[in-house]
């Protein structure tokens, strides 16, 4: 019964976002602090971990190419459609189910801590759609991005790195990243994107919102947020695949 008082909570503080701004202008600040703070302080660690995902990818399938008669082209092509599928949207998103969820959630759980969503509430703004709206529009508009880059990162390191390795030339590895190209692919990445996502900073919105007591219990929304944020990112993953492969 608690999981369906959750859930019903989750929903109307969903419901509850779409109301129409008083101050458009203050909204659309939040919104690019939220911006800023979610896509531009991320760049970083997704260019390490995308360009290094990307980079023991090719130098695996590389390694298990070269004993068969598989021409070596193949692994530019397996590196871009596994980046493309699974490694850029999936570990990416699992990456700011981390960095962000956590942060999103102690931010708000702070907030509610020191009574500030109060004070808000009592001056009559709509808390949930000043605090809560900004960041999931931010979190839909900048991870979409990230995750092409962090796909295009990708398939650069992997090229980087086999060349390097000596398996395969950056001409074989470019043929093989130029060969077949599926655009219903693309299309799916990004669709895994605006998802996971939106999963990632509703989800924690919804735990630091909601976190009462302590600073015990804000760190313990935001490890709620980031593990539920994780376990419905992969549960998504699924399904979009599922529904669309």
């Amino acid at each position: 019964m608690d999981s369906l008082y959750q859930l019903g909570k989750y929903m109307l503080m969903l419901k509850s976002l779409f109301v129409r701004p008083e101050r458009k202008a203050m909204y659309w600040v939040e919104m690019l602090r939220q911006m800023h703070q979610i896509g531009v302080d991320s760049i970083i660690i997704v260019f390490i971990i995308s360009f290094f995902i990307g980079a023991v990818s090719a130098v695996q399938f590389a390694y298990n190419l070269s004993t068969t008669i598989t021409p070596m082209y193949f692994v530019g092509y397996i590196v871009k459609e596994s980046m493309i599928l699974e490694f850029a949207p999936t570990v990416t998103c699992l990456i700011l189910a981390g960095k962000v969820g956590s942060n999103v959630a102690s931010e708000l759980g702070t907030m509610r801590l020191t009574e500030q969503i109060d004070a808000l509430e009592i001056m009559g703004v709509n808390t949930t759609a000043y605090l809560v709206g900004p960041k999931i529009l931010a979190a839909i508009t900048m991870i979409p991005l990230l995750v092409v880059f962090a796909a295009v990162t990708g398939i650069w390191g992997g090229m980087l790195a086999g060349a390097a390795s000596g398996y395969v030339s950056t001409t074989e590895y470019t043929q093989g990243v130029l060969s077949w190209f599926v655009p219903l692919n693309a299309l799916i990445m990004m669709i895994k994107a605006v998802v996971f996502s939106f999963l990632i900073v509703s989800i924690s919105c919804f735990q630091g919102f909601y976190a009462y007591g302590g600073a015990l219990d804000i760190g313990k929304a935001s490890t709620r947020a980031v593990v539920l944020g994780c376990i419905l990112v992969l549960v998504a993953d699924y399904l979009i695949a599922w529904l669309m492969l």
